[in-house]
């Protein structure tokens, strides 16, 4: 399950799927409108720009973009109503040539071999450069102006977990917390 999390400042709001998170942050603006939140994608570490206006049956309308790819295709017709969007793929002609002969067309084949990949399980390397990524982007945008940032993105890098720690020990717990989670899979291979 793919998971979210919103902060306001450095207090964790709400975690959890997409719904939960974008309803929970919905219900904090319409008590405090002035409050500014950010939501972040666990999985990307990026940030996440979501329309919280409206009831919550509309805002809960909006999100089906986010599906899972199985509830995407279980909704028939209607390409634009799932959040397809067309871009720009460069390929060689032979790649070109592989996809006419596929049923369903390009498009279709892409988008069957992208989610495949997507469901396959990473190796241990995969998987931590993924996290350094997610971390990187996460800390980046809610945590670069904080005492030690830099040296501990270094760290982050160099998978040294211990020197990591305390470099991040006197930040704000909520944002602590998060951290550590986000960068389980960098130091599960520490480097020796």
């Amino acid at each position: 399950m793919l998971t979210y999390t919103a902060f306001e400042g450095f207090k964790r709001l709400s975690r959890g799927d997409i719904e939960t998170v974008a309803l929970d942050v919905a219900k904090h603006l319409k008590k405090n409108s002035s409050a500014s939140v950010l939501i972040f994608s666990d999985s990307s570490g990026k940030q996440m720009d979501l329309d919280l206006s409206g009831s919550e049956r509309d805002i809960i309308g909006r999100l089906k973009v986010f599906a899972t790819p199985e509830a995407s295709t279980a909704s028939g017709p209607g390409r634009p109503k799932l959040g397809v969007v067309s871009r720009e793929v460069s390929l060689l002609p032979q790649h070109w040539e592989w996809l006419a002969t596929q049923t369903g067309g390009a498009s279709a084949t892409i988008r069957r071999l992208v989610d495949e990949k997507m469901k396959a399980p990473l190796n241990e390397k995969d998987r931590a450069k993924q996290a350094q990524e997610s971390a990187y982007r996460f800390l980046t945008a809610i945590a670069g102006n904080l005492p030690n940032f830099e040296e501990a993105i270094r760290y982050m890098y160099r998978r040294d977990k211990k020197k990591f720690k305390t470099l991040v020990a006197e930040w704000p717990s909520d944002l602590l917390d998060h951290t550590m989670i986000l960068t389980e899979a960098v130091f599960s291979q520490e480097s020796k």
